[in-house]
């Protein structure tokens, strides 16, 4: 038996005989105390069991508790304990399909006959209580794929013989807790009893490898916390979330509605909604036009041809609708703006004087979304895009990033969005462009982030084939994240349609081109924005200001008179004249969150002013009518930035 020597990432080191488990090496690197809380290890970047032998010499980096990827091995492992339990209550007539920790949580899918019950989820946990408490050890082992598919098959886990053919490996793992033995990579906790706090959420109907063609298994879903307090302040947490559900305020608030007759993923946007829009939309224009950018407007259909020329039938044709036969020609509806802002370009010959060229639309895109996937504003299949396209050459590259990012991160700013996380996405191993231009181009965004000062994360290969890209992920009022900026540097459309300009040397080049969205799509952006504020929104773009409430039927001719005076003053204004009592119509008020409420009796007729009372029950002082048109308007401005 040979020695070996381990070693902590920055810390002891000791040499030790070959095959002895990280357990053992811990316990002679690490602190009790740091022993304790570790949950696995990594070495070389992968992820690692307590259990794990070592024959090489190694460095460990401690995976200790309260770290995401503790989180994570801990959630997996308790999928693994409900799948056990599920086993044990219903039987072998359950099968099971996959099991993974996701965002916040874990899920489980089975497939069984009866539907699950929040009853079912009180026996469910009940019963992973118990194995908990077993402190069983969840135990790998590897085994060929053939006797892998022969036990399974055996067992009647379909779903498993199937992973493991797809798989096309010699040999698989496999993890076991008591009488449950799942197939997978791991790693896991070191035992159960390291799951300390846990909570089964919902089911839904999960497509067995999110193929509509394939069988509906329920999934359930649930989260698991090293600590009963985190797990109550998530909990929490996501009762918050269901307050301020886009689809529940969006109702509430009469601001959208989806019709399956009309078709799912498709925003009917009512009339407090559609203002709402146009406010956003007012102010991006006006932002856009204020940092030297021109507005363009395009069709909702091309030619099939450009879709090919463009790539999108070769790299994106599952994302697109079927064509169209007009006039014996193929049409499609478009998936991205990009060729026809391309085609306004091309519609001229272009000089570098004339760079950069800015140009932005707000244009409405089609994409074929699965149904399963489509979730109110955030995810539909008809949306409109804040995009924008600039041509610009290589010495301008930098600098136009740096504009973009300082008009991306002032529109975020100014909707209440000051928290993000920014990605830098290189290249991917298939990719267009010569490696000069995406070195070049990867380093121009590189040190416009930098020269910001903006802390940012490689994504290493995640960039898109045709070139690099930034990502913005927002953080809400809840500290979610939420994708939504973007923007991307392309060499393959300025080559595919022959892109050029005329330089200084009197020659043909081709030059860069920028996509950029700083919102994603108005859709989206409107959901999160509903979600950050719980419906509440700031003056300057709540789609109702006020609403004018009179105590009785005598000042009614003074309410109209108000109502006239305020909506040519250019404030929203609704009126409430009901017989109804004064205090049900302020609390209707309230309910649906309008800033201000006026209130109108006798004394407000005859001093010919209004009492104003916020959403949130305050009163204030009595003013004019023109006062507070002055205040609104004022209010606004200070909301917009102005």
């Amino acid at each position: 038996m040979t020695d070996i020597k381990i070693a902590i990432e920055n810390g002891n080191e000791a040499v030790m005989p070959t095959a002895t488990t990280v357990r053992d090496a811990i316990s002679e690197l690490l602190s009790n105390k740091q022993r304790k809380r570790t949950v696995a290890v990594s070495i070389d970047g992968e992820t690692v069991d307590l259990a794990t032998q070592l024959n090489s010499d190694a460095i460990l980096t401690p995976i200790q508790l309260g770290s995401d990827e503790s989180l994570t091995i801990l959630r997996h492992s308790t999928a693994h304990v409900m799948a056990e339990a599920v086993r044990d209550l219903f039987g072998t007539d359950v099968k099971v399909a996959i099991g993974p920790s996701i965002d916040d949580g874990f899920y489980y899918d089975f497939e069984r006959s009866e539907a699950f019950t929040p009853d079912d989820f009180e026996k469910i946990e009940a019963r992973m209580t118990e194995i908990i408490r077993k402190a069983l050890p969840f135990t790998r082992s590897e085994i060929t794929s053939d006797e892998a598919i022969k036990r399974f098959d055996a067992e009647g886990e379909k779903y498993k013989v199937e992973l493991i053919k797809d798989l096309g490996v010699d040999s698989v793992s496999l993890y076991q807790q008591g009488a449950f033995t799942d197939l997978c990579r791991g790693p896991h906790l070191p035992d159960t009893s390291w799951i300390k706090a846990f909570k089964l959420l919902r089911v839904a109907g999960a497509y067995w490898r999110g193929d509509e063609k394939n069988v509906m298994l329920q999934r359930i879903y649930g989260t698991a916390f090293f600590d009963q307090k985190a797990l109550k302040k998530h909990l929490n947490a996501l009762e918050e979330a269901k307050k301020r559900d886009h689809r529940k305020l969006g109702k509430e608030l009469a601001l959208f509605t989806i019709q399956d007759e009309i078709g799912p993923g498709l925003i009917l946007w009512q009339p407090k909604g559609a203002l709402l829009r146009k406010l956003i939309e007012d102010y991006w224009k006006d932002a856009h036009y204020q940092n030297d950018y021109e507005l363009l407007y395009t069709p909702h259909i091309a030619r099939q041809d450009l879709w090919k020329t463009s790539g999108h039938l070769d790299f994106y044709s599952e994302n697109m609708y079927s064509a169209m036969d007009i006039d014996d020609v193929a049409y499609q509806l478009k998936p991205m703006n990009c060729p026809f802002h391309i085609g306004i370009y091309n519609s001229q010959k272009r000089s570098y004087r004339e760079f950069p060229i800015r140009w932005c639309e707000l244009g409405t895109v089609y994409r074929y979304e699965r149904a399963g996937a489509l979730h109110g504003l955030l995810r539909v299949r008809g949306f409109t895009q804040d995009d924008a396209h600039i041509f610009c050459m290589q010495s301008q590259l930098e600098d136009e990033i740096f504009n973009i990012l300082d008009l991306n991160l002032s529109i975020l700013k100014t909707f209440g969005f000051d928290q993000y996380d920014i990605y830098l996405s290189t290249r991917p191993d298939k990719y267009v462009g010569t490696d000069e231009n995406w070195e070049q181009s990867t380093e121009a965004l590189k040190m416009a982030l930098e020269k910001k000062g903006l802390s940012y994360s490689l994504d290493p290969g995640e960039g898109v084939f045709y070139g690099p890209k930034i990502d913005i992920k927002i953080k809400d009022q809840l500290g979610r994240s939420w994708q939504c900026s973007t923007i991307q540097v392309d060499f393959n459309l300025p080559e595919r349609f022959k892109v050029s300009y005329t330089g200084a040397d009197n020659q043909e080049h081709q030059p860069i081109m920028i996509h950029r969205a700083l919102m994603g799509s108005l859709e989206r952006f409107i959901g999160v924005l509903i979600e950050h504020y719980g419906g509440v929104f700031p003056l300057w773009f709540a789609p109702v200001q006020a609403r004018i409430l009179n105590i009785t039927d005598a000042q009614a001719d003074y309410c109209e008179d108000v109502y006239k005076s305020l909506r040519k003053a250019g404030v929203r204004i609704e009126k409430d004249l009901r017989n109804e009592k004064l205090n049900y119509k302020i609390r209707e008020a309230q309910m649906t969150k309008i800033p201000y409420m006026l209130i109108i009796g006798d004394k407000e007729k005859e001093n010919q002013t209004v009492t104003l009372r916020l959403r949130d029950g305050k009163n204030i002082t009595d003013m004019t009518v023109d006062d507070f048109a002055k205040k609104v308007a004022e209010e606004c401005l200070q909301g917009r930035g102005i």
